[in-house]
């Protein structure tokens, strides 16, 4: 990577603060039509995550407080240095989903800088060679726009799961570890095998696990080279792949990747950006588009998830000592009951209007009554299937009961894992403890799935579990019937589940339940496969 910028140094500004706001002002406007530019030519969600940095650069606040240090006598570099570095800190200060953007924020930050120099932003170095990337983290503009050609994988020290550079790297295809911590063998020259779906960084591989590597390349280009067919197990046995979508303009690209439906549709996006809740027409209109793309297809819309990582002002109490445990999802909901039945009318009538099959779900379920509580209103507005997302161990625990009183259960495993292991899924400094193969998680999964089959209830899992081709395997032996992941994953675990039977998946998911730790788990799957 390309080193960062020096701070601009304090010293007093020799012309006029309207000299320096005006430079500040065009660099920042600058900055923003080129992360425009950038989102317009990458698409999907690269697009949308640029569009939101192009419009924190030209925040109002940001530019109250550059102009405020530039009336002090500051220069234009350094008001913008220091106050995006302390709109930086207030986000940080806040945690979780807010926290990681302010690496966003730095880099926007970097990139104004850079104008007002005249100099080349700090990025990605171009090699006339394959490589793999290292780097503390990645700018979500650099990553959007990465040369599949020469970039082979990314490994960052930074980060999380719900990092841009991991979601990004996700959309695009592209292998990624991140979130490793301090990686002293990672230099240049040095031969590193990255293997994304077990999460591990290998240096200096063996002969035999590079020519096990490749037998994958080869495995997963043979399959992306095959027509797509629908999700089945060697046996026959169909195990439908949906996809987690968190925007209708996605749903295309889903489609043409093979999505036989959305297993989760996050409807966050309307709601994060607003100073109030979107009305029913509003909602409406996105629900029918995405709808729309999926004509005869199931559609899985959770209703809005806000709390813990994700607070809106209108919805949410901002003072929550612990908002990862507190009000989030159908419990703020209740507590606001209107914003529920006026997300459920919209999905109501864009189900009205439309022929796809729309299923709806409540998230943060941890409790029998709240189950029946959402099935029973889902139903009132003539919303047909009702189901509840399983999070928290306790509903994992009573599945068998919540099961008996809603029409299905979907499994989120980012959240399980985290409230299982006690390990905030956004922390790095407990990314060890947030794997899904441990078999605590894999044996809460299995009492789900076994209540699905006593009840006769669907069991699907929308977690990033689902990704990970071997995992997908294991849980389809532990009664997953469907399975939800990001589209650009498909193809990999659609190609290792023709590779099973369901009597191979469940004897595999025995194996890893048998074990005592996450790495066990993985390393058991494989020998029942070999």
């Amino acid at each position: 990577m390309a080193p960062r910028l020096e701070a601009p140094s304090d010293a007093r500004s020799t012309r006029t603060p309207d000299e320096e706001k005006a430079d500040a002002a065009r660099a920042v406007a600058a900055v923003a039509a080129e992360l425009n530019a950038r989102g317009e030519r990458a698409g999907g969600a690269a697009q949308e995550v640029l569009e939101a940095q192009a419009m924190m650069a030209e925040d109002p606040t940001l530019e109250e407080q550059v102009g405020e240090l530039i009336d002090e006598g500051r220069t234009a570099e350094y008001a913008v240095h220091t106050a995006f570095a302390r709109f930086a800190q207030t986000l940080q200060e806040m945690g979780g989903y807010l926290g990681e953007r302010a690496a966003d924020l730095a880099d926007v930050s970097q990139r104004v800088i850079a104008q007002l120099r005249g100099v080349p932003a700090p990025g990605v170095p171009e090699l006339d060679h394959p490589f793999v990337l290292v780097a503390d983290d990645l700018a979500p503009a650099d990553t959007a726009l990465l040369d599949l050609d020469k970039v082979l994988a990314v490994v960052t020290t930074e980060g999380g799961p719900t990092s841009h550079t991991a979601i990004l790297a996700g959309d695009k295809g592209i292998t990624a570890v991140v979130g490793t911590g301090e990686h002293p063998g990672l230099v240049d020259g040095a031969t590193v095998l990255v293997d994304a779906a077990a999460g591990v960084v290998v240096l200096d591989p063996t002969a035999e696990q590079l020519a096990e590597a490749d037998e994958r390349v080869e495995r997963r280009k043979a399959a992306a080279a095959a027509p797509v067919t629908p999700g089945e197990l060697a046996d026959g046995t169909a195990i439908p792949l949906l996809a987690n979508l968190g925007n209708p303009d996605a749903a295309a690209e889903a489609v043409d990747l093979g999505a036989e439906g959305v297993g989760l549709f996050r409807t966050e996006f309307l709601f994060l950006s607003a100073d109030e809740a979107p009305t029913v027409d509003a909602q409406r209109a996105s629900y029918e588009k995405l709808l729309a793309a999926f004509p005869g297809k199931k559609v899985v819309v959770r209703v809005l998830d806000a709390g813990a990582d994700k607070p809106l002002k209108f919805l949410t109490d901002g003072d929550e000592q612990n908002p990862a445990l507190g009000l989030r999802g159908l419990r703020s909901l209740r507590a606001h009951e209107q914003i529920l039945r006026d997300q459920l009318t919209a999905l109501a009538q864009a189900d009205a209007a439309t022929d796809a099959d729309l299923w709806v779900m409540a998230p943060m379920v941890s409790n029998v009554e709240e189950a029946q509580y959402f099935t029973e209103l889902a139903h009132e507005h003539g919303l047909k299937t009702a189901g509840v997302m399983v999070e928290v161990p306790a509903a994992a625990l009573l599945a068998d009961a919540i099961l008996q009183h809603t029409d299905f259960g979907s499994i989120g495993t980012n959240d399980l894992v985290q409230y299982t292991m006690a390990a905030d899924r956004l922390l790095g400094t407990v990314s060890s403890f947030q794997d899904p193969w441990h078999p605590a998680v894999l044996r809460l999964i299995a009492e789900v799935g076994a209540a699905g089959a006593r009840h006769g209830k669907p069991v699907g899992i929308c977690g990033q579990a689902a990704a990970d081709p071997l995992l997908a395997v294991v849980l389809v032996g532990l009664g997953a019937t469907t399975l939800s992941m990001s589209p650009r994953s498909l193809v990999d675990v659609r190609a290792e589940l023709k590779r099973h039977t369901l009597d191979d998946a469940r004897r595999i998911a025995q194996a890893a339940l048998a074990t005592t730790d996450a790495g066990a788990a993985r390393e058991a799957a494989r020998a029942a496969i070999s």
